[in-house]
Protein backbone atom coordinates (compact mmCIF):
# COMPACT_ATOMS: atom_id res chain seq x y z
CA UNK A 1 0.00 0.00 0.00
CA UNK A 2 1.52 3.11 -1.11
CA UNK A 3 2.03 6.63 1.45
CA UNK A 4 -1.35 8.50 1.75
CA UNK A 5 0.15 11.52 1.32
CA UNK A 6 2.18 10.37 -2.02
CA UNK A 7 0.95 9.61 -5.16
CA UNK A 8 3.64 6.40 -6.02
CA UNK A 9 2.70 3.06 -7.50
CA UNK A 10 0.29 1.62 -5.11
CA UNK A 11 1.85 -2.01 -6.13
CA UNK A 12 5.74 -0.81 -5.50
CA UNK A 13 7.94 -3.21 -3.65
CA UNK A 14 8.79 -3.18 0.23
CA UNK A 15 12.17 -2.13 -0.35
CA UNK A 16 11.72 0.87 -2.84
CA UNK A 17 8.95 2.29 0.04
CA UNK A 18 11.28 1.91 2.65
CA UNK A 19 14.28 3.40 0.73
CA UNK A 20 11.87 5.90 -0.01
CA UNK A 21 11.01 6.88 3.41
CA UNK A 22 14.17 6.88 4.81
CA UNK A 23 15.82 8.87 2.34
CA UNK A 24 13.88 11.53 2.81
CA UNK A 25 13.57 11.83 6.40
CA UNK A 26 15.75 14.15 8.03
CA UNK A 27 16.65 12.02 11.21
CA UNK A 28 16.78 8.70 9.48
CA UNK A 29 20.42 8.31 10.83
CA UNK A 30 18.80 8.41 14.37
CA UNK A 31 17.13 5.25 14.27
CA UNK A 32 18.36 2.55 16.36
CA UNK A 33 20.65 0.43 14.40
CA UNK A 34 18.60 -2.66 15.67
CA UNK A 35 16.07 -0.85 14.23
CA UNK A 36 17.75 -0.88 10.29
CA UNK A 37 18.33 -4.43 11.27
CA UNK A 38 15.19 -5.83 11.40
CA UNK A 39 13.82 -3.77 8.24
CA UNK A 40 16.40 -5.13 6.62
CA UNK A 41 14.05 -8.37 6.48
CA UNK A 42 10.70 -6.76 5.79
CA UNK A 43 9.05 -8.31 2.58
CA UNK A 44 5.61 -6.43 2.94
CA UNK A 45 4.00 -3.02 4.15
CA UNK A 46 1.45 -0.57 5.14
CA UNK A 47 1.13 2.73 6.06
CA UNK A 48 -1.80 4.58 7.45
CA UNK A 49 -2.91 8.11 8.67
CA UNK A 50 -2.34 8.22 12.65
CA UNK A 51 -3.09 11.68 13.35
CA UNK A 52 -3.26 15.60 11.34
CA UNK A 53 -3.29 18.96 13.16
CA UNK A 54 -3.89 22.19 10.93
CA UNK A 55 -3.63 25.80 12.28
CA UNK A 56 -3.33 29.15 10.26
CA UNK A 57 0.59 28.48 11.29
CA UNK A 58 1.49 25.07 11.33
CA UNK A 59 1.05 21.63 9.68
CA UNK A 60 1.72 18.64 10.54
CA UNK A 61 0.41 15.38 10.52
CA UNK A 62 1.79 11.63 11.28
CA UNK A 63 1.44 8.38 9.63
CA UNK A 64 2.22 4.94 10.99
CA UNK A 65 4.29 2.53 8.40
CA UNK A 66 4.03 -1.00 9.79
CA UNK A 67 6.47 -4.04 8.18
CA UNK A 68 5.71 -7.19 8.05
CA UNK A 69 9.37 -9.32 8.68
CA UNK A 70 10.88 -12.71 7.90
CA UNK A 71 10.17 -13.82 11.27
CA UNK A 72 6.67 -13.36 11.09
CA UNK A 73 6.80 -10.08 13.46
CA UNK A 74 5.58 -6.69 12.38
CA UNK A 75 7.81 -3.26 13.08
CA UNK A 76 5.69 -0.01 12.71
CA UNK A 77 7.87 3.55 12.26
CA UNK A 78 6.12 6.86 12.79
CA UNK A 79 6.73 9.62 10.26
CA UNK A 80 6.13 13.06 11.05
CA UNK A 81 5.53 15.91 8.25
CA UNK A 82 5.40 18.76 8.73
CA UNK A 83 5.59 22.86 7.46
CA UNK A 84 7.91 23.97 10.18
CA UNK A 85 10.69 24.43 7.79
CA UNK A 86 12.69 27.24 6.44
CA UNK A 87 9.78 29.09 4.38
CA UNK A 88 7.18 26.31 5.14
CA UNK A 89 8.80 23.91 3.20
CA UNK A 90 7.89 20.50 3.94
CA UNK A 91 9.75 18.15 6.09
CA UNK A 92 9.95 14.44 7.24
CA UNK A 93 11.44 12.60 10.65
CA UNK A 94 10.78 8.95 11.32
CA UNK A 95 10.75 7.42 14.74
CA UNK A 96 10.71 3.66 16.00
CA UNK A 97 8.46 4.63 18.87
CA UNK A 98 5.31 6.50 18.98
CA UNK A 99 6.03 8.26 22.58
CA UNK A 100 8.96 9.92 20.43
CA UNK A 101 6.66 11.23 17.16
CA UNK A 102 4.36 12.59 19.73
CA UNK A 103 7.08 14.26 21.53
CA UNK A 104 8.89 15.81 18.51
CA UNK A 105 5.36 16.90 17.20
CA UNK A 106 4.79 18.75 20.25
CA UNK A 107 8.59 20.71 19.73
CA UNK A 108 7.39 21.89 16.79
CA UNK A 109 6.95 25.49 17.03
CA UNK A 110 4.37 27.70 15.07
CA UNK A 111 6.00 30.19 12.64
CA UNK A 112 5.04 33.88 14.19
CA UNK A 113 4.21 37.04 12.76
CA UNK A 114 7.21 39.91 12.57
CA UNK A 115 5.29 41.46 14.87
CA UNK A 116 5.78 38.73 17.56
CA UNK A 117 7.56 39.52 20.63
CA UNK A 118 8.12 38.42 24.26
CA UNK A 119 7.22 40.54 27.42
CA UNK A 120 9.44 42.83 28.76
CA UNK A 121 10.38 42.18 32.66
CA UNK A 122 9.62 44.68 34.80
CA UNK A 123 13.21 45.18 35.80
CA UNK A 124 15.09 45.41 33.27
CA UNK A 125 16.34 48.75 31.68
CA UNK A 126 17.08 48.65 27.65
CA UNK A 127 20.10 50.70 26.12
CA UNK A 128 20.92 50.55 22.51
CA UNK A 129 21.48 46.92 22.35
CA UNK A 130 18.16 46.26 24.42
CA UNK A 131 17.27 43.23 22.44
CA UNK A 132 20.27 41.59 23.15
CA UNK A 133 20.12 42.39 26.61
CA UNK A 134 16.55 40.61 26.82
CA UNK A 135 17.75 37.92 25.68
CA UNK A 136 20.38 37.50 27.61
CA UNK A 137 17.79 37.84 30.88
CA UNK A 138 16.03 35.04 29.29
CA UNK A 139 18.28 32.68 28.59
CA UNK A 140 19.43 32.84 32.50
CA UNK A 141 16.26 32.73 34.01
CA UNK A 142 15.39 29.48 35.30
CA UNK A 143 12.21 27.07 35.10
CA UNK A 144 11.58 25.87 38.42
CA UNK A 145 12.58 22.29 38.87
CA UNK A 146 9.74 19.77 38.61
CA UNK A 147 9.81 16.64 40.53
CA UNK A 148 11.57 13.57 37.83
CA UNK A 149 9.57 11.21 36.44
CA UNK A 150 12.27 8.60 35.66
CA UNK A 151 11.32 5.85 32.85
CA UNK A 152 13.12 2.97 31.89
CA UNK A 153 13.27 2.51 28.58
CA UNK A 154 16.61 2.13 27.02
CA UNK A 155 18.16 4.61 28.22
CA UNK A 156 21.74 3.72 27.01
CA UNK A 157 20.55 3.69 23.31
CA UNK A 158 18.50 7.06 23.68
CA UNK A 159 22.02 8.71 25.51
CA UNK A 160 23.70 7.34 22.55
CA UNK A 161 21.66 9.22 20.10
CA UNK A 162 21.15 12.30 21.63
CA UNK A 163 24.86 12.50 21.58
CA UNK A 164 25.16 11.12 18.40
CA UNK A 165 23.18 13.80 16.64
CA UNK A 166 25.23 16.72 18.49
CA UNK A 167 27.17 19.26 16.15
CA UNK A 168 29.04 20.69 18.25
CA UNK A 169 32.55 20.23 18.64
CA UNK A 170 32.98 20.86 22.48
CA UNK A 171 30.03 18.58 22.78
CA UNK A 172 30.57 15.49 25.80
CA UNK A 173 33.22 12.75 24.90
CA UNK A 174 34.24 9.23 25.16
CA UNK A 175 34.49 9.44 29.10
CA UNK A 176 30.64 10.62 29.40
CA UNK A 177 29.64 8.40 26.42
CA UNK A 178 31.20 5.20 28.76
CA UNK A 179 29.14 6.25 32.33
CA UNK A 180 25.71 6.49 29.89
CA UNK A 181 26.48 2.85 28.97
CA UNK A 182 25.02 2.18 32.24
CA UNK A 183 22.17 4.51 32.73
CA UNK A 184 18.99 2.42 33.30
CA UNK A 185 16.23 5.30 33.52
CA UNK A 186 16.06 8.88 31.98
CA UNK A 187 13.98 11.59 32.23
CA UNK A 188 13.42 14.79 29.81
CA UNK A 189 12.09 18.27 30.54
CA UNK A 190 12.43 21.45 28.55
CA UNK A 191 14.58 24.04 30.15
CA UNK A 192 14.19 26.74 27.63
CA UNK A 193 12.17 27.58 24.70
CA UNK A 194 12.02 30.95 22.83
CA UNK A 195 11.67 32.45 19.06
CA UNK A 196 14.88 35.47 18.73
CA UNK A 197 15.28 37.49 15.84
CA UNK A 198 19.10 36.48 14.33
CA UNK A 199 21.36 37.85 11.41
CA UNK A 200 18.98 39.30 8.26
CA UNK A 201 16.39 39.66 10.86
CA UNK A 202 14.95 36.70 10.36
CA UNK A 203 13.40 34.47 13.42
CA UNK A 204 15.30 31.09 14.95
CA UNK A 205 13.90 29.28 17.39
CA UNK A 206 15.54 28.04 20.32
CA UNK A 207 15.05 25.11 22.79
CA UNK A 208 17.07 24.19 25.38
CA UNK A 209 16.35 20.18 26.87
CA UNK A 210 17.44 17.95 29.82
CA UNK A 211 18.05 14.96 29.49
CA UNK A 212 18.72 13.51 32.91
CA UNK A 213 19.90 9.59 33.61
CA UNK A 214 19.96 8.15 36.30
CA UNK A 215 23.20 5.36 36.41
CA UNK A 216 23.73 2.00 38.22
CA UNK A 217 25.79 3.50 40.69
CA UNK A 218 22.53 5.39 41.91
CA UNK A 219 23.81 9.05 40.93
CA UNK A 220 22.59 11.16 38.21
CA UNK A 221 23.90 12.24 35.10
CA UNK A 222 22.54 15.06 32.55
CA UNK A 223 22.99 16.19 29.05
CA UNK A 224 21.71 19.53 27.87
CA UNK A 225 20.44 19.55 24.62
CA UNK A 226 19.96 22.96 22.05
CA UNK A 227 18.29 22.86 19.29
CA UNK A 228 17.82 25.75 17.05
CA UNK A 229 17.69 27.18 13.89
CA UNK A 230 20.02 30.25 14.03
CA UNK A 231 22.26 28.38 11.23
CA UNK A 232 22.84 29.91 7.77
CA UNK A 233 20.32 28.03 5.84
CA UNK A 234 18.14 28.41 8.57
CA UNK A 235 18.21 23.99 9.03
CA UNK A 236 17.63 22.56 11.98
CA UNK A 237 20.51 22.58 14.62
CA UNK A 238 21.36 19.82 17.94
CA UNK A 239 24.30 20.84 20.26
CA UNK A 240 24.70 19.04 23.38
CA UNK A 241 26.91 20.26 26.30
CA UNK A 242 27.40 18.44 29.65
CA UNK A 243 26.70 21.56 31.47
CA UNK A 244 23.50 23.88 31.58
CA UNK A 245 25.32 27.31 31.86
CA UNK A 246 27.61 26.39 28.91
CA UNK A 247 24.22 25.24 26.95
CA UNK A 248 22.81 28.87 28.00
CA UNK A 249 26.04 30.76 26.87
CA UNK A 250 26.03 28.45 23.69
CA UNK A 251 22.30 30.00 22.94
CA UNK A 252 23.10 33.45 24.12
CA UNK A 253 26.43 33.47 21.72
CA UNK A 254 24.21 32.25 18.55
CA UNK A 255 21.07 35.03 19.24
CA UNK A 256 24.16 37.59 18.79
CA UNK A 257 26.01 36.08 15.75
CA UNK A 258 23.68 39.14 13.33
Amino acid sequence: MNDPQDHHDPYETTETHLARLLGRALNSFDLPDSTIERLDTAFAHSSALHSSHHSASLHRTTYRHTYLLADGTALSLWELVHNSGRDGTEQHELYAEEADARLAASRLPARFSPGWGVERPADLDFDEDGELELLGALLSRRIPRQPRMYVSDDSPDHARRVLRRAENADRPGEATARRLRVAYAHHITQAFGRLCAVEGGRDAGFTLYEHAFLLLDGTELSLWEVEHTATPDGRHMCEVYEHEHTAREAMEHRARVR
